[in-house]
């Protein structure tokens, strides 16, 4: 295997660890409109992420950075094609992190009114653009010859790619009703796992026909058998779910995640961004890739932080491993 191909994998890795972190991050962002009944139960979702939440996104940097430093033509044509969606994102994630340190700052009503709409919104529209985004990414988009986008924003915004918008809003809000679930006491938590039901059998339509629509048009064996673990382990989620089995429950959504992203890597494999427009105009692993030496840096940088930063952040998710519910949230708020 070539350093390319490992990079690849790597990049996959990173936005599969992404989506699996920050997927119940955005989930619980949506949630506190959809199950909070109050400021409190919304300050309890809240916590919930609270010493988590930066370090989730920590995952998309890296992603971001791999595949500047890996992948140069694939960075440049992607985010010069996808520059507003994308900006929209960040603009989104900058709004919803000084959301969370700033809504308890004042006491006024709608002070903190204004910020849980920011977090709502700020959650739900990039759980919608990622799908939006990578949908169109295995598609494939109008590239030249240059390797350059040569076309609109309003070509992105096709029923393909407005579908996996929709899966992974969804499935998002799932993974996050089951966190919720898993890291909630009291009427919440039930709340919470009630939720996770409709969220997980409405995913379920979503997922299966656009995981299907995908295996038909681009699909392998490899994506088959990936598409059917994703299909697995949803319906094991929803049924441990179901059972009140929520640390298992979690864990089979995680899997959909993984197992859903794997599906289109392998899709994708071996371009990173296939044009519409004429076949030899793909981008690939190949051309699109830095030099061997660069990459052979890279590996070795990687190798030695990659550890280090796992067991940071796993260490993080076991300090604050406990349920929270109302009776932890202090009056003032």
């Amino acid at each position: 295997m070539e350093l390319h191909d490992v990079w690849f994998v790597l990049i996959a890795v990173l936005w599969t660890g992404y989506f699996f972190l920050e997927g119940f991050d955005f989930g619980i962002g949506v949630l506190t409109k959809l199950l909070a009944r109050d400021r409190s139960e919304r300050r309890v979702l809240i916590n919930t992420i609270g010493p988590v939440w930066d370090g989730n996104e920590v995952w998309l940097l890296s992603a971001g950075g791999a595949t500047f430093a890996a992948f140069p033509e694939w960075y440049a044509t992607l985010f010069s094609g996808f520059y507003l969606p994308l900006l929209l994102i960040l603009i989104c994630l900058i709004v919803r992190g000084v959301a969370f340190e700033y809504r308890v700052k004042r006491p006024e009503e709608r002070w903190q009114r204004n910020w849980e709409h920011a977090i709502f919104w700020c959650s739900l529209l990039p759980a919608f653009l990622w799908g939006v985004a990578f949908g169109n990414i295995v598609r494939g988009v109008q590239i030249d010859a240059h390797k350059e986008y040569v076309g609109s924003v309003l070509d992105l915004l096709n029923p393909y790619a407005l579908l996996g918008g929709l899966v992974t809003l969804t499935l998002f809000t799932f993974h996050g009703a089951v966190f919720a679930s898993l890291k909630t006491l009291g009427g919440i938590r039930e709340r919470a796992r009630r939720t996770a039901t409709v969220l997980g059998l409405v995913t379920a339509v979503l997922a299966v026909v656009f995981l299907g629509w995908t295996q038909l048009d681009k699909g392998d064996t490899a994506s088959l058998v990936a598409m059917a673990v994703a299909v697995v382990a949803l319906v094991a989620g929803l049924v441990m779910n179901h059972r009140g089995r929520e640390g298992w429950s979690f864990a089979f959504s995680g899997v959909t995640i993984v197992a859903a992203v794997a599906m289109l890597f392998l899709t994708l494999f071996p371009n990173v961004m296939p044009s519409s427009l004429n076949e030899s105009w793909n981008l690939t692993v190949a051309n699109a890739s830095s030099s061997a030496y660069t990459l052979k840096i890279m590996t070795w940088c990687a190798g030695i932080a990659t550890p280090v930063v796992l067991l940071y952040q796993g260490w993080t998710y076991w300090v604050f491993r406990k349920r929270i519910g109302t009776q932890h949230i202090a009056d003032a708020h």
